[in-house]
């Protein structure tokens, strides 16, 4: 895969990967922020910002967004996580400066119309409200906010219902002003376009962006702890973390191996031992989440509330079984395959091709070449996998329950399981 890049003079970096033999084109503005970025006051900012700029630019209102786009046949759509916003889009190839015209326009003429902030406040706040409401995905929020005690990694995406409806236009700017730099921004396109022209229509468009970022970021330290919540639902919400590792730790892909032997598939210690052999629930996984200078470990579980007190000890042996007995060369085999075929596959895809390189350039300030990669998921041995398991679980606990809860094991004699 080739990748080429030119960097604007405002420091915007701007890739593509040309693929003459489609039809298509996907492209997207990378902007390296959100929640993990936001200060208490101003918690749910990246997201609302996300949700304004479809409400109008200097150039069209809302409904002229959405025409221009779907009158050609084309999707356009955003997310904000804790540390990416982005804004992209899926057109013909005949229509993808179109399709950069209006996503440029997003970040650099975004109109903030008081009657449009009040109408799409009120659509935020029923979006947190929905949140809410959905067990499996609240408890997420609680998870984070008892990882990160106190600090923006574990705020809320969303942010609370009484900071959305306090946001002023002027709030929208600053914030814009200080994060949509240059240097914090990749502009990516996949598909059926020349690079050259590609340049061009970026730079005719955000080339003028201000160049630098101004604000700085403290360092995000994993606190661990407990949250219980005690909630009329029909399963149990369970999750069990501890400290995970940054983009760039030595242990990232024996994390990411370890994190799928232990929990990733259907084929994994938990889910074989929890579900197919005990029956104790439907769902069961962990994942690893990096980010850019801390991290967090999970295993999530949905289940009867009173099978919590047989579920945990099984998790616990299975966490002692990993951290003190090498896996199987079938285990290391099999998740090598899968996380290989994993990204070749994501490879296909012009939108998920996309989304890796612009990521990649945020994150590594560089593309890394696919065989780097499969390189360094090779090299990964048994002994790697055991240290990275070792120094995960033998970090400070984070326990998060909620559910119509009864009896629970404390938190104390919960950690003395893993010990």
């Amino acid at each position: 895969m080739q990748v080429n890049l030119t960097t604007l003079s405002n420091g915007l970096r701007v890739l593509t990967v040309e693929r003459p033999q489609t039809e298509t084109v996907s492209l997207g503005i990378w902007v390296n922020t959100g929640s993990a970025y936001e200060t208490e006051d101003i918690n749910g900012i990246s997201h609302f910002i996300e949700h304004m700029v479809f409400k109008g630019t200097q150039k069209r209102n809302a409904l002229q967004i959405s025409e221009d786009i779907e009158n050609v046949g084309g999707n356009t759509n955003a997310y904000t996580s804790r540390e990416i916003t982005l804004f992209y889009a899926k057109m013909l190839k005949d229509d993808a400066e179109l399709a950069l015209d209006v996503l440029a326009d997003f970040v650099m003429a975004p109109s903030f119309l008081p009657n449009e902030m009040d109408k799409e406040k009120e659509v935020v706040v029923q979006e947190i409200k929905q949140t809410k409401d959905d067990p499996s995905d609240i408890v997420f929020d609680y998870f984070q906010a008892t990882a990160f005690k106190n600090q923006s990694l574990g705020m809320s995406i969303l942010g609370p219902v009484e900071r959305v409806r306090s946001f002023s236009a002027e709030d929208l700017r600053n914030y814009m002003h200080g994060h949509y730099a240059g240097e914090n921004i990749v502009v990516a396109a996949v598909g059926n376009i020349k690079h050259d022209d590609f340049v061009k229509m970026t730079e005719a468009r955000m080339g003028s962006l201000n160049g630098k970022v101004s604000f700085s970021r403290a360092k995000q330290i994993y606190t661990g702890g407990e949250y219980i919540k005690s909630r009329d639902i029909e399963q149990a919400q369970v999750l069990l973390g501890f400290p995970g590792i940054d983009y760039f730790s030595d242990k990232y892909y024996s994390t990411g191996i370890m994190s799928n032997i232990l929990g990733g598939s259907m084929s994994s210690r938990l889910f074989q031992e929890i579900r197919e052999k005990r029956g104790l629930v439907y769902s069961v996984y962990s994942f690893t989440n990096s980010h850019s200078n801390s991290g967090l470990f999970g295993i999530y579980a949905g289940l009867n509330e009173e099978e919590i007190c047989k579920y945990i000890p099984v998790v616990a042996d299975e966490v002692k079984k990993i951290c003190n007995e090498y896996v199987t060369d079938q285990e290391l085999n099999r998740v090598r395959m899968q996380m290989k075929a994993g990204i070749l596959m994501a490879l296909e895809s012009s939108s998920s091709t996309a989304e890796i390189i612009a990521r990649q350039h945020l994150v590594h300030n560089r593309i890394i070449p696919m065989q780097e990669i499969v390189e360094r998921i090779e090299s990964v041995s048994k002994q790697n996998i055991m240290d990275a398991a070792q120094s995960i679980f033998s970090g400070k606990l984070t326990y998060t329950v909620l559910g119509n809860i009864k009896c629970l094991p404390n938190y104390e004699e919960v950690e003395k399981l893993f010990r």
